[in-house]
Formats: structure tokens, sequence, C-alpha cells
């Protein structure tokens, strides 16, 4: 197991993209109706997509959108054998009220953690008194980082400064957010059911704004309980273009369902969608859909499924608002 803990710098010009978004995250989700936040998933999938790179990366892009002076966090679990791959990061406002908490997708080059994505089982996860079956590879994956994540997160709910006592925060966490990119957007619902599965750690759902996801796959067997219903309200998932992980895995290694909000960009925007993205049934829809990345560009689009959607890059660059520069400073 492996923690890091650095301080966000504020960047030059022409940084930040956001001049206070540590204001606007508080006023998103405010209220259990509130739907989706522009701003909120922008910020959110630059953070998803950043995730896969080091600490120092991650504390780059969060002041270039205007989260300096945060305290960021990593946590990482890695277990070869047991096909745990685990990295999640935690920012800290520099006044506590707000926290991101962000997890690290499949890596590309890891063929162990791409076991692990195959891993679907036979766990369930307890909500209550209810059981509701979950992925075991991305549950396991989740779990392996839970505990010190948890930690972290009662210590910025008292209130205490996650950089440290010589940075004091001047209030307990206000805002949580949580965000992921593929597997980041599976094991982020899962850290968020774990909530309410949890007596000492309930409380947290009160304080859970919004849970924002990018490409995920499917997570979940059935339909939500009742008492989990409030993570459904307050999951807005996005799917860019003909992304097929949202549709993975195959219903031939389980039967799994999606809930929540889910958006899908088509045509240039982002639209509600419903009914809701359907599990695809037969494996061998899956070589097709990886095979689609080497097709020409012109050619992309009359595909059905394709992984050369799932990228986080396409989702950063399809949800940046009109009229703000890249995370690269370019105005695109």
């Amino acid at each position: 197991m492996q923690i890091e803990r650095l301080i966000v710098e504020s960047p030059s010009p022409p940084f930040p993209i956001y001049a206070d978004p540590i204001k606007d995250f508080l006023g998103a989700h405010a209220t259990e109706d509130s739907g989706r936040d522009p701003a909120s998933a922008h910020i959110l999938a630059v953070l998803s997509g950043y995730a896969y790179a080091d600490t120092a990366t991650v504390m780059m892009m969060a002041g270039r959108l205007g989260l300096g002076g945060s305290a960021c966090v990593r946590v990482i679990q890695a277990v070869d054998a047991m096909w745990i791959f685990s990295t999640a990061y935690f920012l800290q406002s520099r006044c506590g009220r707000l926290g991101i908490l962000c997890y690290r997708g499949t890596e590309p080059a890891n063929l162990a953690n791409w076991l692990g994505d195959a891993d679907v089982g036979s766990d369930t996860i307890g909500l209550d008194g209810a059981r509701l079956s979950v992925h075991s590879g991305f549950y396991r994956n989740m779990l392996a980082t839970r505990w010190p994540v948890l930690e972290l997160l009662h210590a910025a709910a008292r209130g205490e400064s996650l950089a440290g006592a010589a940075t004091p925060v001047g209030h307990p966490l206000e805002a949580l957010y949580i965000a992921g990119h593929s597997l980041g957007g599976a094991m982020s619902v899962l850290f968020a059911l774990s909530l309410i599965g949890s007596e000492s750690a309930r409380y947290l759902v009160d304080r859970l704004r919004a849970i924002y996801t990018f490409g995920q796959p499917l997570t979940t067997g059935g339909p939500l309980p009742g008492v989990a219903g409030v993570v459904g309200r307050r999951l807005f998932r996005h799917i860019h273009a003909h992304d097929v992980v949202p549709s993975l895995p195959p219903g031939t290694w389980g039967p799994l369902e999606h809930y929540g909000h889910e958006f899908h960009f088509a045509d240039g925007q982002w639209r509600r969608r419903e009914p809701v993205t359907m599990q695809l049934q037969n494996f061998r829809d899956v070589p097709r859909s990886v095979l689609a990345m080497f097709a020409p560009v012109r050619r992309r689009a009359e595909v059905r499924l394709t992984m050369a959607d799932h990228g986080p890059h396409h989702y950063i660059a399809a949800l940046r608002p009109a009229g703000r520069v890249t995370e690269f400073g370019d105005p695109g």
C-alpha cells in the first residue's frame, strides 16, 4: 500500500480554466433533483483521465482547472496474483468544504488488470439488509483501497487538513464528488454503494453530491434495492459516441444492468438517453469492436460499437464547454 500527499500549486495564465470551481461545485447538485452540471462534468472528466498518470500530473491538471491550494492524496494497492490494481486520488479543497475522489481505470498495457475486468464472479454487496450482486473484479479493486480512502474522508469530515497541521482548513467536508473513467467509473459506483452498507460511513452519503462516470462498464446485477436509490439518483453516466465498454462485460459472462442518468454524445452534443444502454449478449462482438479501432476514421462512424471511442481524451474533448481552453492551454 502506498499513500502520497502533496499540495496543488496555482498555475500562470492562460490558466486557470475556471475562476472559482470550488464555489461552482458547492453550488451544483445542492438539491436531490439537481440535473447534470456541464462544468462539473468537464472538470471531473479531466481529473478522471489524468488519474492514469502520476500524482504530479494530477496536481498540475487540478491547478490548471482552478483547484490550486488543494491537498492531493494518492492511494495505491497492487497485488498481481489477485488482479488488483487499485489507485484512488482524493482532492481536498483549501477551504476543506469540497472533496473530489477519482479512481483510475484499467491500465491499457497491464494484462492482469484486464483479467480482473473479465472476472465477473458472483460477489454481492450488503446494503442495509439487502443484497446486490456486483462484478467481482471491479468490487475487489474498490475494496483494496477502500479503508484508507474512508480514513481520508472521515478526516476531511472532521475538518482535518490532509496536507498536514501546517496548512489547516477552515471547514469540514461539505460536498463530495466521486468520478472515474472506465474501471474507475465502476469503482466510483461501488464505493458510493459501500457507504450505504457501512454503519460508520453512511453519514457520508449526506455529503455525496454526485457520481460522474465516463465510459463506465456494467457494474451491478439487477435493479437497485430501494435503500440504494440515492446512488442511482446522483449517478451521471457519460457515453461517448460508439464506445463499446458501457455494453460490457457480455451477458454470457453474467447478467448486469445500468442505472442512473445516462448521457450520450452524438452529432456534437450531449443528450439524455432513455432507455439506458443494454448489455452485449455475445462475446464475439468484443473482438469486432477492438478491430474497429484500426478502421479508417471516415468509416468509424459506420461501426455500431468500438474501443476507438473509449479513450479518456475523447471524453475530455467532448465535455469541454465552448470558450474554455483545453487542459494544455490551447483554445481548441
